[in-house]
């Protein structure tokens, strides 16, 4: 059963989903996505023995805190205080899309709290054009409903993977605050670098991450990464295929070190 938590740190909240007992994961959702996209991924995860901890990103849900001058490291640092405060101070963090540009940063500021980093559908480091576009007409609310599923199954979803889930559950107020986020620090900074294991999940069908770039992160952090390919899955890998991914990260879970 899915238990709330509001944690208080300073002026600030962050609304905790948990799940299941057991060493932490901490999942983070997409842009401008809030954590109930993990539901399916959390419950699979909480019968394999962990305990999932879902942190709202700030404006969404109860989660409160400056929107102005947002960056990664001030997500980072909300991660940070819930592995802390509920996380029994070591976590495996997974991050889907954006997510796993503050799971990186997270790692990159905080290794001491970090067993392991999962980057669930992460665009490949220059990803095609329109993409960006696409997004912005998925979450409209104001953009017809054909445009917006057009825009959902060219960026999002696998051939036969219903996309319809996706016209709900959206922020677009919040776009350049988090758009803004994403440029500090450069992604130079921390794309190069982990202290932490990777887990590079992808989806096989995913147009942010064309076949071509499958090794791009192997092939700068070595041996540190793992990639695993995820069938009939896109960019929205842990929507479409929960099952499968909560067993990749539980798998490659329970071969890191405590």
């Amino acid at each position: 059963m899915t238990h709330r938590e509001l944690l208080v740190v300073g002026s600030q909240r962050i609304d905790v989903l948990q799940d299941g007992a057991g060493p932490a994961i901490v999942l983070l959702p997409s842009s401008l996505r809030d954590s109930l996209d993990f539901n399916p991924v959390a419950g699979h995860l909480a019968e394999a023995g962990f305990l999932v901890l879902r942190p709202q990103p700030r404006g969404m849900a109860g989660s409160t805190g400056p929107l102005q001058g947002l960056d990664l490291n001030l997500l980072a640092q909300d991660v940070a205080a819930v592995i802390q405060r509920l996380g029994g101070g070591r976590a495996v963090v997974a991050g889907h899309a954006f997510g796993h540009f503050v799971a990186r940063v997270t790692d990159l500021n905080h290794p001491e709290l970090v067993r392991g980093v999962a980057v669930l559908a992460g665009a490949a480091r220059h990803f095609p054009p329109g993409l960006t576009e696409a997004v912005d007409i998925a979450a409209s609310a104001d953009a017809p409903a054909a445009d917006r599923t057009a825009a959902l199954r060219r960026a999002f979803f696998a051939p036969g993977n219903d996309a319809a889930p996706w016209l709900n559950g959206w922020y677009p107020g919040l776009r350049d605050a988090y758009r803004g986020a994403s440029a500090t620090p450069p992604k130079q900074a921390w794309w190069p670098r982990s202290h932490s294991p990777v887990l590079d999940l992808q989806g096989a069908d995913d147009p942010w991450r064309p076949p071509s770039t499958r090794d791009e992160l192997r092939a700068v952090l070595g041996d540190a990464v793992t990639v695993s390919i995820i069938a009939q899955a896109s960019h929205a890998l842990p929507v479409e295929q929960p099952a499968a991914v909560a067993a990749a990260i539980a798998d490659w879970a329970r071969t890191l070190p405590p």
